[in-house]
């Protein structure tokens, strides 16, 4: 079945946008499957730059059908606010579904959000979205789903409850409380926006399967941040790893072809939370500057370091990434030489195996291999044989060590500046 994910397998920022751009060439529909607006996937084409971050990074393509699935939190009036600003780009949002079944983010959840992080002795370093308390009233079953955007009566009936609860919790806590009713108006419109797109998407994807069409799941953030998988308790609140596509997006696990992992040509990590490669030097810095690395959604400096090929491979692992799609290759032209982690020393005892226990990942060691650069410029390369010998062999080194195949080399942010690694 035509049925395949990708996923990002790092801390997030890889370039996952980008790529889900250039394969919906081949692809009828592309589907979120986790997170909310707390990520942003960025797209360039030609010399137009665009941040989505609710709506599939498939929207550009008119003939794509964009799914934002069930396993998400849905900010309704940040997307109303989205789908606007992409229509006023000359974009169609026609192609856009809601699944009926997506919980909603609304303005307690981003003032609880806020609450919490001021409130923590050890800062998480979330974004303020109210991802994080959405998604505990979904465990909570208090949540309110977008099916509830289609009655309008129903939705303010269970908003103002909702507003009630909290406002009981914000007043404990000694901050403003709600205007109710004036964030109830907000809400109800752009409920009145979104209801036509609410649907059943699970039928919808399913249907899509059934018809041998070309479906795509599109991961938000990257495995090192899955709820389960990644270095909690700094991560996100959903699962970000390809397992989750099937929870998130309503498919069944035969349905699944391959796994794409999206993989930066380094690391980076914004927010809180260890990172054993990061680099606080001027190498560091250069990377932040040549890659442009500031957060698409909050604009944060990105921490940057060398590739870390034990994080890598354990999310190849744990994803089952069967095809690697490298990112950000040109970023490393003017280095004359390249490291790349092979394994952590922790407590003096070598390691090839990421740790759970993030005491342990903040007293890593990073154990090194330097390779040589290649001293030129990379972005005019459009196929394998176009790039310098020291360039293929890193990429080679690379595949190796998080033992998974390269098919796809970016060496900038057009779209022809990616290429099949096999291209002639």
């Amino acid at each position: 079945m035509p049925v395949d994910i990708l996923v990002g397998t790092q801390w997030g920022d890889e370039g996952k946008g980008k790529l889900i751009d250039v394969l919906t060439r081949d692809v009828d529909m592309v589907v979120r499957f986790q997170g909310g607006n707390n990520a942003g996937h960025t797209v360039e084409i030609g010399d137009k730059r665009y941040v989505l971050h609710l709506v599939p990074s498939g929207i550009f393509r008119p003939e794509v059908t964009c799914v934002i699935g069930n396993g998400l939190v849905v900010d309704p009036v940040a997307l109303d606010e989205e789908l606007r600003g992409i229509e006023e780009k000359g974009f169609s949002t026609d192609n856009v579904q809601l699944s009926n079944r997506a919980q909603m983010i609304f303005i307690y959840h981003r003032v609880a959000d806020s609450l919490n992080e001021s409130g923590a002795t050890k800062k998480i370093g979330t974004t303020g979205r109210g991802i994080g308390p959405a998604y505990m009233d979904k465990m909570r079953r208090t949540g309110i789903r977008a099916i509830d955007l289609k009655f309008p009566e129903k939705l303010a009936e269970q908003f103002r409850t909702e507003c009630a609860r909290y406002n009981k919790i914000f007043a404990e806590a000694g901050i403003q409380q709600l205007d109710v009713e004036a964030e109830l108006t907000k809400v109800l419109e752009a409920a009145k926006r979104l209801a036509p797109m609410v649907c059943d998407t699970v039928y919808s994807v399913n249907r899509a399967v059934k018809e041998g069409k070309n479906v795509l799941f599109e991961g938000a953030q990257g495995a090192l941040l899955d709820i389960d998988h990644g270095t909690y308790p700094f991560v996100t609140s959903s699962n970000t790893t390809s397992g989750g596509a099937c929870t998130g997006g309503g498919v069944p696990p035969q349905s699944i072809r391959d796994v794409w992992g999206v993989i930066k040509a380094y690391t980076t990590r914004v927010g809180e939370g260890p990172f054993p490669t990061e680099l606080f030097d001027a190498t560091g810095e250069k990377l932040r500057q040549i890659g442009r690395e500031f957060g698409a959604t909050t604009g944060r400096p990105r921490r940057c370091g060398w590739f870390d090929a034990v994080a890598s491979r354990y999310a190849c692992m744990v994803n089952g990434i069967n095809k690697l799609a490298v990112t950000k290759l040109d970023c490393l032209d003017d280095l004359d030489e390249i490291a790349i982690c092979v394994a952590y020393k922790v407590n003096g005892v070598l390691t090839t195996e990421f740790p759970a226990s993030v005491a342990e990942l903040e007293a890593a060691e990073p154990v090194y291999e330097y390779l040589p650069g290649w001293k030129c410029s990379t972005s005019e390369a459009r196929k394998a044989a176009d790039l310098p010998e020291n360039a293929r062999k890193y990429l080679a080194r690379m595949a190796e060590l998080v033992d998974s195949e390269i098919a796809i080399i970016s060496v900038g942010p057009r779209r022809d500046q990616t290429f099949a690694a096999d291209a002639e």
